[in-house]
């Protein structure tokens, strides 16, 4: 391979980053601190191999507390920024009922769950829908578990992108808090 063939290379992965990372959802000014956490591992503890690739690959437990009164709806959002391509989408789950204080382990990934929240579009192959655990090409990552308290309730679709939840989320953010927890591939 010459240098003018791994110039070109370089360039279409770059772009292909730039076009395929989803857009960061912003912290608005006069949102109140959820406390998000999980059974399963605190914040900045490594997630258990049963939630990731390299186990059953289930959706892990969470728990939420503080939810501003007013909320609509809750929206969790799961991203890894270290990903090589950029920030890599692994859940996004909306219109959550705004009293859910739960998150079982195990969740379905269908497109709309029994309490009415609905699964958005992950950065897994063929427009997946629900959880796609951790599963990092290469060293440690952080998984980021997001969760926004909104003044409404959201009108899309099932397989909706985190780049256009992102967007219609903007101005109705009400409280937001989030769990980290990072991960590297067992051998």
């Amino acid at each position: 391979m010459n240098c003018k063939s791994i110039s070109l290379i370089a360039v279409i992965l770059l772009f292909s980053a730039v076009l395929f990372t989803p857009a960061a959802v912003a912290a608005e000014p006069g949102s109140k601190q959820i406390l998000v956490t999980s059974p399963a591992f605190g914040d900045g503890e490594m997630i258990p191999k049963k939630y990731t690739c390299d186990g059953e690959d289930l959706s892990p437990p969470l728990q939420f507390s503080g939810v501003p009164a007013g909320a609509k709806s809750l929206v969790l959002i799961c991203d890894d920024p270290d990903a090589p391509v950029g920030t890599w989408t692994h859940w996004v789950l909306f219109n959550l009922p705004p009293d859910t204080k739960m998150i079982s382990e195990k969740i379905p990934a269908s497109a709309t769950l029994p309490n009415g929240a609905i699964h958005g579009h992950n950065s897994w192959g063929g427009r997946k829908i629900g959880y796609g655990g951790p599963c990092p090409p290469s060293g440690m990552h952080r998984y980021y578990f997001k969760v926004y308290a909104l003044d409404v309730k959201l009108d899309l679709p099932s397989g909706t992108t985190k780049k256009h939840l992102a967007k219609a989320m903007k101005g109705h953010i009400i409280g937001q808090g989030e769990l980290m927890g990072t991960y590297k591939r067992q051998k």
